[in-house]
């Protein structure tokens, strides 16, 4: 399984882009994909605080989803 990056859809662009391993990294780009095994290394990364963590966040619609 991979992740797809794709900055223009994440929901909290501008935000949180410079505590995010994506900027930090690459700057912000259109969008990114990384396999298990990226995701695993940046995880490290993170973990070890070398890089911020990943701060994308999906919007969600549907009717689970909670409204503020």
């Amino acid at each position: 399984m991979s992740v797809h990056i794709d900055c223009d859809t994440c929901a909290v662009r501008g935000l949180y882009c410079d505590d995010c391993v994506v900027s930090t990294l690459l700057g912000p780009p259109p969008e990114l994909s990384f396999d298990d095994e990226g995701q695993r290394a940046l995880r490290v990364l993170a973990d070890s605080g070398l890089v911020p963590p990943l701060r994308m966040v999906e919007p969600m619609s549907g009717p689970d989803v909670a409204t503020a």
